[in-house]
């Protein structure tokens, strides 16, 4: 399991589809390094390990990630259920009452989410260190900044928790990370990745959803996979199916 943490999403869900590895033993070995590395970097702020194993263990859809492990950033797409802070102590008991559409089209691509990372608060600095959680650490120089926002999300993939996190970028909060973590990250094209159901866009289309990534590949498969169009919500109805369904209940 530790040569397969070194292997990019794109390899590790080739095993998981020749049944040489199961998603479940992805996501203990993934859970393993959180629980042992976490400590040091501060990288992961709320695990979701109930969640992702009943994930793992029931069907997966047929999705070019799945059974790969993944983390979501603690800020922009919402995942039902889980808290949502955006780095703020004023939202730090504030839980999403719906998957937003990214959320919807990660797990349709067959990942399994094991937790949310840090993130400064509502991701206005390019450094990851929130009065709520604390700094994140840069694993290959615990005394060196991760950058931000989405420095905890590239904490991890450098880590080796991960093979990939969701992260996302106004001003450079992808790239700044992924420079100072040493991995794959790209600001895609305005309104590549949907930010609906509540959202159309964002501050006139400057922020973007993506990730971090170990490879090229799976940035490339990332955005194509993740991306295309989404209605613009209108006022406050939530049109898509699945939105509807978590807020009802």
């Amino acid at each position: 399991m530790n040569d397969i943490a070194l292997l990019d999403a794109t390899a590790q869900a080739e095993l998981v589809r020749n049944k040489q590895v199961k998603p479940i033993e992805l996501l203990e070995a993934a859970i393993e390094r959180i629980e042992r590395i976490n400590l040091q970097i501060n990288a992961v702020v709320t695990p979701m390990y109930d969640i992702a194993r009943k994930t793992a263990e029931g069907p997966l859809p047929d999705g070019p990630f799945a059974g790969v492990p993944f983390l979501m950033k603690d800020l922009g797409a919402g995942y039902a259920g889980v808290r949502q802070t955006q780095g703020s102590e004023f939202l730090k008991d504030f839980v999403s009452p719906f998957d937003s559409t990214l959320t919807s089209r990660y797990k349709r691509a067959g990942l399994v989410i094991a937790g949310k990372t840090n993130t400064p608060e509502f991701g206005l600095v390019p450094t990851t260190e929130p009065q709520l959680f604390g700094p994140t650490r840069n694993p290959w120089a615990p005394e060196h900044s991760v950058g931000g926002s989405s420095g905890g999300s590239a904490a991890a993939v450098a880590a080796g928790i991960v093979p990939m996190a969701h992260a996302n970028d106004g001003g450079g909060s992808i790239r700044i990370p992924a420079s100072c973590c040493g991995l794959f990250g790209i600001k895609p094209t305005r309104a590549r990745v949907p930010l609906g159901p509540l959202l159309g866009d964002m501050m006139g289309g400057l922020v973007c959803e993506h990730a971090v990534t170990r490879s090229v590949r799976d940035g490339a498969a990332a955005v194509r996979r993740r991306g295309g169009r989404r209605p613009r919500q209108v006022a406050n109805r939530v049109p898509d199916a699945d939105c509807n369904r978590h807020a009802a209940s």
